[in-house]
């Protein structure tokens, strides 16, 4: 037990005070403050053997020693009223006598709800356990999951989450003789115990509606991001100096590619609407895992604004008062909202989620969507940079709107990466993008893209090169290639699919060849840091971006702030009219859980043969690995789900 200076200890459940004793004199020569309690009245406590030398220890060391003090109810304890500790500490806790596992569950729930009462917000709770009592996969053997204590679980109950299990060090502490096995003077087995240490998670935030407004070929529209897509916008990965893993591996794969290639990233800001019509000259996506987006309002841009305001795409996000705030930046955009339920009654009618499928693609509902694919914004970059080189006819003038910068430090002389003397550029995009899938261990609803393009003499074999490079740089962590027509296909396990390279014929001249990258940085990141679950790149837990402060190298794993969280299933069943769009339903599921909902299932469905109406039967998995979830907050979640599935999808829950 590593303790700070000027730290406070709260030592509950104590026996003999043979632990508080070895701490006091371990920590005798440090600033730490030591509290030692016990359940008994001080005449029962001094009966153990050695409790009152111990005791003396204690007190002569700086200590406090109270007595009839129980562990399940701190905050109503007089003497402690007032006061947080930094670390509370509950040794090989038991109800007494012959009491079986739900007893002992019990006691460490309550004691976990009480604890937090007196615990500081960055502090610790340490709690030893006999081999096998925890019920996770630190324990030798592993006891069945009915028969242990299940400590994670009775912590999360309190929001508390396992941060460290390590071996409990009896050593340490030579003169600690532990007692009160069956209520008797009598030990438990130590040599093999373990010491859990638990922390405070991070409350769950509501959904919000965010309100946008944003130029789109030549229009200034305002519109609403989807609730359950709230947690995925101006979170600012890709922001310069960021240590977020998402622009770790690009700069890894950035760098790569520059050794063979010049490479310039485009720091122009895009917008997150596209047009249909933006869509289809360039992209073969399914419409249906697009989110289709209703505007709230739409201005033609003024002719007197000069024209680089006209072609100047800016995000402005609105709060509910009007005000604005504009960023020339995409990723260093502020966003201000409203809660989910503040702004629902007054928007709902104008604002549908990309899981509609009644989407009129000749009236306005089918003329925008959040862009599923950076490539449309690449091809209009491109087209702009080209006239700009050509309206200036010098190399000076090609910035403004389209500024583009060098890789650092891997700008070489002399041509490189291409054939027969002629130097190839990559020039590249990357951002956030969106696809309204259903929900899936794999499935993300929002993703960092990056997009690279660049034109190569046909010759060169460049997919052949290209592929050869990505290889190089992936292979190590699992990235495999797949030849496919026009390509290739970057897959990895378990999650699939990680990118594509893809080939064309250049406009220009029939000898080149045109070709595109596009990379998954969120999965890529999963695999390069060894991530257990793709949602922990979206936590807002201080200690996710600390790890990769001090470790920003692909290839070294990920140690989780949360480790164990236990996975619950729940069934939910409920009658639905002729029609069933099962997209509002995932949406639905993403919005009332708070992202913690994993996998859903279909598990039954029914036709009524005269009412017009279908049963159907899903199986839903609740696991977080960034938020302390109990079976007690992911039952709520469900049955805020079912309250949203019967207000707004007019389902009649069976």
């Amino acid at each position: 037990m590593s303790i700070s200076p000027s730290r406070s200890i709260l030592l509950v459940g104590e026996g003999n005070f043979s632990f508080s004793a070895s701490a006091s004199q371990l920590y005798s020569e440090t600033e730490t403050s030591l509290t030692a309690t016990c359940l008994q009245h001080q005449e029962d406590a001094l009966r153990h053997e050695g409790a009152a030398d111990n005791i003396k220890i204690v007190k002569d060391s700086g200590g406090a020693v109270l007595f009839e003090v129980d562990c399940t109810k701190l905050g109503e304890c007089a003497s402690l009223q007032g006061r947080v500790f930094d670390r509370v500490v509950f040794n090989f806790p038991h109800c007494g006598r012959k009491s079986g596992v739900k007893k002992n569950r019990n006691l460490l729930k309550n004691f976990f709800l009480s604890c937090v009462q007196v615990l500081s917000e960055d502090g610790e709770v340490h709690v030893g356990l006999c081999n096998g009592q925890g019920g996770t996969p630190a324990d030798h053997p592993q006891r069945e999951w009915h028969n242990s204590w299940q400590v994670a679980a009775m912590a999360a109950e309190a929001h508390l989450i396992l941060s460290d299990v390590r071996p409990f060090e009896s050593e340490k502490y030579r003169s600690y003789k532990c007692t009160g096995y069956r209520s008797q003077d009598k030990g438990f087995h130590v040599e093999k115990g373990l010491l859990h240490v638990f922390t405070r998670s991070l409350p769950y935030t509501p959904a919000q509606v965010l309100k946008v407004e944003e130029a789109v070929e030549g229009d200034r529209v305002q519109y609403n991001i989807p609730a359950e897509l709230s947690n995925y916008i101006n979170r600012g990965f890709l922001c310069s100096g960021s240590v977020h893993p998402v622009r770790l591996v690009q700069d890894f794969l950035l760098k790569g590619l520059a050794e063979k290639w010049s490479v310039s990233m485009t720091t122009e800001t895009i917008p997150f609407l596209l047009t249909t019509k933006q869509l289809q000259t360039c992209c073969d996506i399914d419409s249906t895992h697009c989110y289709w987006i209703h505007l709230l309002q739409k201005d033609l841009i003024s002719d007197t604004n000069t024209s680089t305001d006209k072609e100047k795409d800016c995000l402005i996000f609105l709060d509910s008062q009007g005000r604005t705030d504009t960023q020339d930046s995409l990723s260093a955009t502020r966003v201000t909202s409203d809660k989910v339920d503040r702004v629902r009654s007054k928007g709902a009618e104008s604002l549908r989620s990309a899981c509609s499928l009644d989407v009129d693609p000749e009236g306005e509902s089918g003329l925008y969507m959040l862009r599923p694919s950076l490539l449309p914004q690449m091809e209009k970059l491109l087209t702009k940079k080209e006239q700009l080189i050509n309206n200036a006819g010098s190399h000076g003038d090609n910035e403004g709107n389209n500024k583009s910068v060098e890789v650092e430090g891997h700008k070489k002389e002399g041509p490189h990466g291409g054939c027969n003397g002629v130097t190839s550029l990559l020039f590249g995009i990357s951002g956030l993008v969106f696809k309204n899938v259903t929900v899936n261990l794999w499935a993300l609803p929002a993703f960092h893209e990056l997009l690279l393009r660049g034109v190569f003499p046909s010759e060169c074999e460049p997919v052949k090169l290209l592929g050869q490079r990505l290889e190089t740089l992936l292979t190590p962590y699992g990235v495999s290639l797949v030849a496919e027509q026009g390509g290739l296909r970057l897959m990895a396990q378990p999650m699939g699919c990680v990118g594509k390279v893809l080939a064309s014929i250049a406009s220009d001249k029939i000898s080149n060849v045109s070709v595109t990258v596009s990379l998954n940085l969120d999965l890529l990141a999963v695999l390069l840091f060894s991530l257990p679950d793709w949602r922990l790149l979206w936590s807002h837990d201080p200690r996710f971006l600390q790890h990769f402060a001090l470790h920003s190298s692909p290839g070294k794993p990920f140690h989780p702030f949360s480790l164990f969280p236990e996975h619950f299933s729940f069934d939910i069943s409920f009658w639905t009219g002729p029609t069933w769009e099962e997209k509002k339903f995932h949406a639905l599921i993403r919005e009332a859980s708070h992202g913690t909902v994993e996998q859903v299932k279909l598990i039954d469905t029914f036709s009524h043969p005269d009412l017009s109406q279908t049963s159907y039967c899903y199986r839903l998995i609740y696991h977080s690995n960034t938020h302390a979830l109990s079976h007690t907050k992911a039952l709520q979640f469900h049955k805020d789900l079912e309250s949203f599935l019967t207000s707004r999808l007019q389902v009649t829950i069976r």
